[in-house]
């Protein structure tokens, strides 16, 4: 579905992505772990074009496309069928929950707007909404306003959801609703990228976990040979440092 090579991202004289191979299967909950800095979020970025990266080549659907000289076509086929859920929300303060999710239908998918509003009640249901759909941000929990940011996701019908440290914000009261809620859309055949801490969700959601440093993969492969036997050291002291578990190997 997605292949990445040698993706190159630096800002300024930061080096932050250093040669990124990358290849997601429809279907897969892809987690990629790694300390603060170590290019994650970059990467997710380069992935749909909120960043460009410096050089490398993408495969999607078929179709190659030269990341450093990417043209607008190019964007647009990969924006069309992927989708972000940010860390921040990145809701507007000043429309409802169901305009959240119907702005990006009508105005990006140029979907007529009985359609999209009916489009965005079945996604707001999907994430436990339905009850909250003129309900403004401010009104709504932290964890309410990560949902709807699902719920717009979703409401796209996309190929891939991105989702960015999508809990990292919340309260960890809150967590847990948002975990929940991705679980489910896992658990429907959804195709997901996930950069995360939650760990939980790691071992017991993703069929692959990456663990990045230094803008650079050091390791991949399914959850119990990560977090059981990880092959790489770094990999081994970076989960060492958040995991106390004793039915861990490390």
């Amino acid at each position: 579905m997605l292949e990445v090579r040698g993706i190159q991202k630096h800002f300024g004289d930061q080096h932050i992505l250093k040669g990124i191979d990358l290849s997601i299967e429809k279907g897969d909950v892809t987690v990629i772990l790694g300390p603060s800095g170590s290019g994650k979020t970059t990467l997710l970025r380069c992935l749909n074009f909120l960043e460009n990266a410096d050089c490398g080549e993408m495969t999607m659907d078929g179709r190659k496309i030269d990341l450093g000289r990417a043209s607008a076509k190019d964007k647009a086929f990969v924006k069309d069928r992927t989708a972000f859920v940010f860390q921040n929300y990145n809701l507007y303060n000043n429309k409802t929950a169901l305009e959240n999710v119907t702005e990006g239908l009508i105005l990006g998918r140029h979907m007529h707007k009985d359609e999209a509003i009916k489009t965005a009640r079945v996604a707001l249901d999907k994430v436990g909404l339905s009850d909250r759909e003129n309900y403004y941000p401010s009104q709504l929990s932290g964890g309410q306003q990560q949902r709807v940011g699902i719920a717009r996701a979703i409401a796209r019908n996309p190929e891939i959801i991105l989702f960015d440290e999508p809990t990292s914000a919340l309260d960890p009261e809150l967590i847990e609703e948002v975990l929940s809620v991705m679980r489910k859309v896992a658990n429907e055949g959804t195709t997901m990228v996930v950069v995360t801490h939650e760990m939980s969700f790691a071992e017991n959601v993703a069929t692959k976990v990456v663990f990045m440093d230094q803008g650079v993969i050091v390791e991949e492969d399914t959850p119990q040979v990560i977090f059981t036997h990880p092959k790489e050291e770094r990999t081994f002291s970076f989960l060492k440092n958040i995991i106390h578990d004793t039915d861990y190997v490390i």
